[in-house]
């Protein structure tokens, strides 16, 4: 009997821990789901041609697991022509997520309705106010962000116009010189305005037809490899083009291979765009 008492305790205990394990797959699939579908609300495909433009880019999160970290990014045409954000939300975790959602949420809308790139740079920055009022640590949160606007007509006189809030300057790939940094006007990380008095400045760059324009977050060029130094990330697109005219796509996908060669195992999150004037004979 105690022989038989024991099979049957052993047989319920394992058909339960088999229905809690069952269950804990399910609970796991679903949420890898809405993961997946919040990932793709936040942080949409990047459409490989927008108004005149081309684009690529790719973006990793930096916690095991995670689809969706403290990088942002989006381009959307407007009225005023295309316009992108990239930034980096500071912090990691849920709290850096709802930051995220409220930054692309407010440039979704704000972009279309301000002429002025500055401006909607500070609109973006009052959308974060709000939505952060009353959450722990607000005072601390900023986010670094780069805004750029491409007239919808580059044919005569293409140029990009940025304002920089406090972010890594864009970087251009395709000269006959090498790749160069952009010189833009210093200003504050969004959240941070009131340490600046006035407006941030817009910068106007010309691009030519075999530039490409590429903007990134920190987590690319501070990946470290095994002796701790960092990613030299217009060193390594000198050496790897060395002039050839390219597009964004080749561009995109070698830092993103090189990056993971350069570090396999990194925290923080890694995003970048590039983008080049369209080009029916690219």
């Amino acid at each position: 009997m105690a022989v038989y008492l024991a099979t049957m305790v052993i047989g319920v205990t394992s058909v339960v821990l088999a229905r809690q394990r069952i269950l804990a797959e399910t609970h796991l699939i679903r949420a890898n789901s809405v993961a997946e579908a919040m990932q793709k609300a936040l942080l949409r495909p990047i459409p490989s041609a927008v108004g005149p433009l081309r684009a690529a880019g790719f973006y990793q999160a930096g916690e095991g697991g995670a689809q969706v970290g403290g990088d942002l990014y989006d381009l959307v045409r407007t009225p005023f022509g295309v316009r992108v954000i990239l930034g980096d939300v500071r912090g990691k975790g849920l709290g850096a997520v709802e930051t995220v959602s409220s930054v692309l949420g407010c440039f979704r809308v704000a972009a279309y309705e301000w002429a002025d790139l500055a401006h909607l740079a500070e609109r973006i920055e009052l959308g974060i106010t709000r939505a952060m009022q009353g959450v722990a640590d607000d005072a601390e949160l900023f986010v670094t962000a780069v805004l750029l606007e491409f007239p919808e007509s580059v044919s005569r006189a293409p140029e990009v116009r940025v304002v920089n809030r406090g972010h890594p300057p864009p970087l251009v790939v395709g000269c006959p010189d090498g790749p160069y940094w952009l010189s833009t006007a210093p200003a504050p990380p969004l959240g941070l305005g009131h340490l600046f008095p006035g407006h941030a400045q817009v910068t106007s760059h010309p691009l030519t037809a075999i530039e490409v324009l590429v903007v990134y977050t920190d987590g690319v060029t501070e990946a470290r490899d095994s002796s701790g130094a960092f990613y030299p990330l217009r060193d390594r697109l000198a050496d790897h083009f060395d002039g050839q005219v390219t597009n964004p796509a080749v561009i995109a996908s070698f830092v993103q291979h090189d990056t993971e060669r350069w570090c396999s195992d990194s925290p923080d999150d890694r995003a970048l765009l590039a983008i080049a004037l369209a080009d029916e004979h690219q």
